[in-house]
């Protein structure tokens, strides 16, 4: 049967594969982060801690384009297993701040091979096309 709406189709859609791929790639790194007891969200949020060790919650949903109700519930976990402490900004009581603690230090050790195994398992990319892959996601993603 021949589709009367050629966009409806699914092998038409550039969703499908971004979504289908970046299910992929989380699921990937279950196996490592499982472990640990962190999700792969946490993980991100990790990143950026170890990064910048402070960060107010605005500018964390805005590096891992994430909104306040996705990351409040998860930071407010972080906080109960000692990895992050957050606290109310001194200069205005409507920011909260997350900070890292030394116990949310201390996954770093434990994670540091972990983009290497996920880089060994997505070898079908050479590493000009990842590089280019790399570039294209972002340049969707700051699109305004």
């Amino acid at each position: 049967m021949k589709q009367k709406y050629e966009q409806l189709l699914l092998k038409n859609q550039l969703c499908f594969p971004l979504y289908a791929c970046g299910r992929k790639i989380v699921s990937a790194y279950t196996p490592y982060l499982k472990p640990l007891g962190l999700t792969y969200t946490q993980y991100i949020v990790f990143m950026v801690l170890w990064e910048k060790e402070t960060v107010n919650v605005g500018q964390l949903g805005s590096i891992l384009h994430l909104d306040a109700g996705t990351l409040t519930p998860l930071l407010k976990n972080l906080e109960k297993k000692g990895y992050i402490i957050r606290a109310r900004s001194k200069d205005d009581e409507r920011v909260t701040i997350v900070s890292i603690t030394e116990s949310g230090n201390a996954l770093k050790e434990k994670c540091k091979d972990i983009p290497g195994k996920i880089t060994e398992g997505t070898k079908v990319l050479s590493e000009d096309d990842a590089k280019e892959l790399y570039r294209l996601l972002y340049l969707f993603l700051n699109a305004e």
